[in-house]
């Protein structure tokens, strides 16, 4: 009989029990936004000024969860959203002066978690681990494209 393998079922308890973990971590320092809002900001942190488009890309969220995401973010005064100069039908995406105050005490907690996510764990392991991880985002983001 073949083994039953659990890639799946363990990654989905590890992004919850992780979710839980940073948004408790989150709450203690102050910080109101929660880890799905944090992926958006954290990709406005390596580049201001983008599409939604280009937002959604490397979110890899869907273009209405990430629209309802935004608009909370933009409530909380932490993005602005602004015409293109280039193409006027294009909105883009910017930081504002609450969310750069908020940056460095995100980006200490995400290291913390990224800590503890790997205690126990050798270079080699970590290597290893992120490089299989890939391959296996690889797999599913091809398999996207071609089901769609």
């Amino acid at each position: 009989m073949k083994q039953q393998r659990q890639a799946g079922f363990l990654l989905a308890k590890i992004r919850q029990v992780g979710e839980r973990v940073f948004l408790r971590r989150l709450k203690g320092s102050g910080i109101e936004i929660n880890p799905a809002q944090g992926r958006i900001m954290f990709a406005l942190w390596q580049r201001d000024g983008v599409s939604i488009q280009e937002l959604a890309r490397k979110t890899q969220l869907g273009k209405s969860t990430l629209t309802s995401m935004l608009d909370r973010l933009e409530a909380m005064g932490y993005i602005q959203r602004r015409r293109s100069e280039d193409d006027r039908r294009k909105i883009m995406i910017y930081r504002t002066e609450k969310d750069r105050a908020l940056e460095k005490q995100y980006a200490d907690l995400s290291e913390q978690m990224t800590e503890l996510w790997y205690k126990g764990f050798d270079e080699t392991e970590i290597e290893q681990f992120e490089a299989y991880l890939g391959r296996i985002l690889d797999n599913l983001v091809a398999c996207e494209k071609n089901d769609g």
